[in-house]
């Protein structure tokens, strides 16, 4: 295999309806990943294509059954009542510029084939703080997507700096495609997987696109790793204030 490629296990004949595509792929505290593995079990969307690049990783994943499987991304499509939701789950992204281009534009080219007009990706924003309030920040392509996401409570302007990876490349080249496009961020501290922050972006996006999403299993897994965060601020205190009051009694003067 030389080039980026998607092989369909389900033949989508007619163009999608309203449709949009929505990323889960890894990135700064999983909150994209989580986010769009959830979803996709909730909504039980189904399974319809693979792509495969060899700006993958040159590895294989070994399963539970002693067989071996490709490293890849998957296609899962879920027909709603307002939106066609096409989701794009992964275990890696391209580990080079050159494949990100490549990969981008493969998952352009299909989407545009199927009839998607809108791109979301999800993605984190590291703020490398602990902190109870996350906001979920966003930028887009369009005024009139940047509005419609405005009203369900994004907050645009706030967020800066460079978004590295697919969840920038595929709402910025969306425009080539005849395509509006935004990433969705959710506050996190960054070095660990943010389920707080995710839950609150499913919350959104259930209500963007018009879908019934029970948030129970998400919402325990947020509580419980809320209280995990609460202990570890806890223990970095204590040390903070240990190493203080430890440098406090050392002190010494030159006279």
């Amino acid at each position: 295999m030389k080039e980026t490629t998607i092989i369909e296990k389900v033949k989508i004949k007619k163009k999608l309806h309203n449709a949009v595509l929505l990323t889960g792929l890894p990135g700064i505290g999983l909150i994209g990943q989580v986010v769009g593995r959830y979803l996709v079990e909730e909504l039980k969307a189904k399974k319809v294509a693979w792509l495969l690049s060899p700006h993958f990783p040159h590895q294989v994943f070994m399963t539970k059954k002693g067989g071996m499987r490709m490293v890849k991304n998957t296609f899962y499509h879920y027909k709603g009542k307002k939106n066609d939701i096409l989701f794009l789950l992964g275990d890696i992204q391209a580990i080079s510029s050159v494949g990100q281009y490549e990969v981008a534009s493969v998952v352009l080219e299909y989407c545009k084939k199927l009839g998607i007009k809108e791109i979301l990706t999800v993605g984190g924003y590291s703020t490398g703080t602990l902190s109870d309030q996350r906001d979920v920040l966003a930028v887009a392509t369009s005024d009139n997507l940047r509005d419609r996401l405005k009203k369900k409570g994004v907050i645009f302007g706030k967020a800066n700096g460079c978004i590295v990876g697919a969840a920038g490349l595929l709402p910025a080249l969306s425009r080539l495609y005849d395509m509006e496009g935004a990433c969705i961020m959710g506050e996190t501290h960054g070095s660990y997987v943010d389920t707080a922050s995710a839950k609150q972006i499913v919350v959104l996006l259930s209500k963007y696109l018009s879908i019934k999403v029970d948030i129970k299993r998400l919402d325990k897994r947020a509580k419980e790793s809320q209280k995990i965060l609460k202990k570890v601020q806890e223990e970095v205190e204590k040390s903070v204030e240990a190493q203080y009051a430890a440098a406090s009694t050392n002190v010494s003067y030159i006279r």
